[in-house]
This record gives C-alpha cells, structure tokens and sequence, in this order.
C-alpha cells in the first residue's frame, strides 16, 4: 500500500447532538509537503484531523491514503503509516510507565523486543525525554506529557506525522525542540496550530478553516498577507508580521537592522 498522499473528497461531519463541523471539504497533499490547517476555535480544525486515520468517520465523503480509501478494512495498515498527535497528551498516556506507553505501539506490531527497545529510546530522545523513561505519565508536567505524546507516534516510525496544536503547553526551550524534530521529519506533516510563526517557519502552504469550510489553500505567506481574509475567518497576522506599536515597524525589519 502507498502512503504517500493523503486526499479528502468532499467531507462533511455532523456529531449526534446535529451540529455541523465539516462542510465539503476538500484538499489534496502529496508525499513530504508541511501543511498546516489553521482557524479559529470551532473551525473544524481538530474534528478534520481525527478523520485522517479513522478516530471519526465522516458523515459523507472521504479520505483516501494514497491509492486506498480509509475503511474498516484498510485502518490498520493506515494507522501504521499516520501517526496522530492529539492536542491533549492524556488521550494517548495510559501505560503504569512512559517506556510502555511508547513501546506500546511498536509491541503491537509484533516487532522482536531489541527493535522494541530501539525504536523506544530513539524516540524519547528525539524529544528530549529519556530521562523520563521509568516515570508514570500521571507524575509528568503537561509540557512533559506532550513530548511522550509525541515520542509514541515516532516509535511508530509513520510516514505521515499529524499533529493537533503541537507546540500548546510547551516551554520555549521544548518549542523550539520540537520545531527541530519536525524541520527533520522528511515525510508528510499536517499540523493545527494558534502558534502561527511555526506555521510561518515551518509550512509552505498553509489551509485556512471557517465554520467547517476551506476558506483558502494556498502559499503560507500569501495566506498571512490577506488582510481581508485573515480578519473574516477571525485570524491574526503571526506575531513575527505585526508592527511594533511604538514605532510600526514589523519584527523581520527591527532584526535587519541590527
């Protein structure tokens, strides 16, 4: 099976208490792009994740992962391939210790247990948590948590890296950590963020969510630009692009000068 490109076909989804949360979107992103998908809260943003490996079945349309449609028949395999992130650590830590949680994965694909344990201490150092391998999650700050969230799904070794508000309740020295690891993630990366200077710094194209619709897709750059659309879908230019309020000029231009 190809991994390689992740397509949604017209989705909609409606929860049971009848609220509309995705309306016909569509999009298409090909092997190793960085996408973010940014809006306001009660965009649609988390619920259109959660449809890219199966954690919510839409409630018409689809999702294909490469040449295959996402079912009950193919959600195995897709699973192996599309690690997802959830925004909240304590959705993915259930394990008495952070080493079981993260070799979790990796013992559930039948893999021998020296792979195991490789796999285990390759991805708590790419998070800078090996220190944290013998603990209980429930013992873990929230910053702490989120970087074992995130060391499960690269124990996975997936192909695709999706990822719902990655950088909320992290230090700056744990940020920019984790932009590291994703600037070094070579494959395909979806992302959500408020955090819109690491959509800045990371992503190329950027898709905007208003009331469950695409209301653009296109170069990230061009997106923060758009004055007219940023404003509409209730959005702020990254705090990077925003004039000084004493002497108006934008970050990109102080720096230059010094």
């Amino acid at each position: 099976m190809s991994h390689h490109i992740v397509e949604v076909k017209n989705l909609n989804h409606t929860y049971p208490d009848g609220t509309v949360a995705l309306r016909d979107v569509s999009f298409r992103i090909v092997h190793g792009e960085s996408v973010a998908i940014i809006g306001a809260n009660g965009a649609g943003k988390s619920t259109l994740l959660q449809h890219l490996n199966g954690y919510l079945a839409p409630t018409g349309g689809e999702v294909r992962i490469g040449d295959f449609p996402l079912t009950k028949a193919t959600l195995p395999e897709i699973r192996r391939a599309v690690g997802m992130v959830f925004q909240d650590p304590d959705d993915q830590l259930f394990m008495p210790t952070v080493h079981d949680d993260v070799a979790f994965g990796p013992l559930n694909l039948g893999l021998p247990e020296q792979e195991v344990e490789r796999r285990v201490r390759e991805a708590l150092d790419q998070v800078g948590a090996a220190h944290l391998a013998d603990k209980p999650p429930y013992h873990l700050s929230g910053g702490e948590k989120k970087r074992v969230a995130i060391a499960t799904v690269l124990s996975m070794s997936p192909t695709i890296l999706v990822m719902d508000e990655p950088t909320s309740g992290l230090d700056p020295y744990a940020r920019r950590r984790l932009m590291s690891l994703l600037r070094d993630f070579h494959h395909t990366k979806i992302f959500t963020s408020h955090d819109l200077d690491m959509v800045m710094d990371l992503c190329d194209r950027t898709i905007v969510l208003h009331q469950g619709e695409v209301r653009a897709d296109g170069p990230t750059m061009e997106i923060f630009r758009d004055e007219d659309l940023l404003v509409g879908c209730r959005l702020e230019k990254p705090l990077s692009m925003q004039g000084c309020p004493l002497c108006g000029r934008v970050k990109s231009e102080v720096d230059g000068r010094r």
